[in-house]
């Protein structure tokens, strides 16, 4: 098993950790798992996140909490969330860094992640004759 280097749950009002829902970080994976009887793990690797960004409601602020989201190239994953968590912008700094140091380590870039469709916006028509 995997150092875990952060770990929170998802919080409710008041900032309570009073869900099933629990988030943990290590150095190239982000675990996800919820339910109680019938528990639910994801992991995403770092390397395949490609946008983290951070919301912060009244209610959020309030409390001390946000909600970071996340744009992910794994094909179970996709977009998700991390919600309701204490620190938040430090985690989405930290989570942040680590994404990009995974990427530079795997030599990835976005591009890779990026499916090519014909839009209104490539050099040729499809009735184009050459």
């Amino acid at each position: 098993m995997a150092e875990i280097i952060w770990k929170d749950r998802k919080r409710i009002f008041f900032g309570l950790p009073w869900t099933f829902t629990k988030y943990s970080l290590s150095e190239d994976r982000l675990f996800i798992s919820t339910g109680f009887f019938s528990v639910k793990e994801d992991e995403v690797r770092l390397y395949r996140i490609m946008d983290v960004s951070l919301e912060r409601k009244l209610w959020q602020r309030m409390c001390g909490l946000g909600t970071i989201k996340c744009c992910s190239a794994d094909k179970t994953m996709e977009d998700f969330e991390i919600r309701n968590i204490k620190k938040s912008r430090e985690v989405k700094e930290m989570l942040s860094n680590m994404v990009e140091d995974e990427r530079t380590k795997k030599k990835v870039s976005s591009r890779e992640f990026m499916d090519h469709e014909r839009d209104e916006f490539d050099d040729y028509d499809d009735h184009d004759t050459y």
